[in-house]
């Protein structure tokens, strides 16, 4: 494993059949490769439907990967089942996007909190004096334990869904949009919570969303991902101040400026185009039918991902045919 990484992956990919035919697949996550380092953030950023969702959920083993490997904490987990899987997951925990569907309205917070301190077997002493120290972690109170999540607000609900992600102490937890469906007065609450949690606990965050502000935010390194594919990956500074991939140019174009002095000097490029379909994409470069700078091996050959920079990585000829 690279120095210092919790988890790596390393030609990851996950084909979905379609329905009614034997050959045609949806390549949802097309052969990515990235490391994510112990305490760090990586953020993970891409149009809706590249991919980022499903590459959370096959890096956890949620979903079986197609092919490639995911090594975690020295140890390959790509394949593993039983009690080698269980204790992965309590590892290793996720946080969706919807707290509404996300929680059983059949169960109390305190059943909710306690099924995976039960399936564990993690002794705990006293469960209700240990689920009240625990409601504090996430800024509650202990008259929300006994309550249905029908009862709780959008905010409280997600609190008691973050707090069920890391009640078992994991060390890597994948946040899936986990703001995406909360007011924005309380979408910060919930980051700098985050935050607080992964100082206080060195925890180590997947952050998937495609608000590229909160990603900014949050994020220590960011991976930019487009039709299944990783294009660029890199310190976050870095990757926001000199975007080498197109995609990611034209992304980052599309964030708002506070000062409208500046941002009406800005000029918005806008991609062209539709992404093309996963069960069928283009030859060569992903990006080609939508990029200006394409050329004709862009059409014909995948790009390689490079360095072009320290700690900043992209995958397209244009940066490769200066090396």
């Amino acid at each position: 494993m690279s120095e210092g990484a919790l988890l790596e992956v390393s030609n990851l990919k996950k084909y979905f059949s379609v329905r009614g035919s034997f050959t045609k697949k949806v390549r949802a996550v097309d052969g990515v490769a990235f490391c994510i380092r112990r305490g760090e953030t990586l953020g993970v950023v891409g149009e809706s439907g590249c991919g980022k969702t499903t590459l959370g959920k096959t890096v956890l083993r949620l979903l079986d990967p197609t092919s490639g490997r995911i090594v975690f904490n020295g140890v390959d987990v790509t394949r593993v089942r039983g009690a080698r899987l269980r204790e992965y997951w309590r590892n290793a925990q996720m946080v969706f996007q919807d707290p509404h569907t996300s929680l059983n309205p059949r169960m109390t917070i305190a059943s909710t909190l306690l099924e995976p301190i039960r399936q564990y077997r993690l002794g705990v002493g006293d469960e209700e004096a240990f689920l009240v120290s625990q409601l504090e972690l996430v800024g509650l109170t202990k008259e929300l334990l006994y309550r249905y999540p029908h009862e709780l607000s959008g905010g409280q609900k997600q609190r008691v869904a973050i707090l069920r992600a890391i009640i078992t102490r994991p060390k890597f937890v994948v946040l899936d949009e986990p703001t995406s469906s909360l007011d924005v007065s309380v979408q910060a609450q919930i980051l700098d919570l985050l935050k607080d949690l992964q100082a206080k606990f060195n925890l180590t965050y997947m952050f998937i969303s495609h608000d590229i502000a909160v990603i900014r935010y949050v994020s220590n390194r960011i991976a930019v991902m487009y039709l299944g594919k990783i294009v660029e990956i890199g310190l976050a500074d870095k990757v926001f101040e000199s975007p080498m991939h197109p995609y990611t140019q034209f992304l980052f174009s599309a964030l708002p400026i506070p000062d409208p002095k500046l941002a009406k000097s800005k000029k918005k490029l806008l991609i062209p185009g539709e992404p093309p379909s996963p069960i069928n994409p283009p030859p060569g470069c992903k990006f080609h039918p939508r990029c200006p700078h394409a050329v004709d091996i862009c059409r014909r050959q995948e790009p390689q991902m490079i360095e072009v920079e320290k700690d900043h990585y992209a995958s397209c000829w244009l940066h490769i045919k200066k090396q």
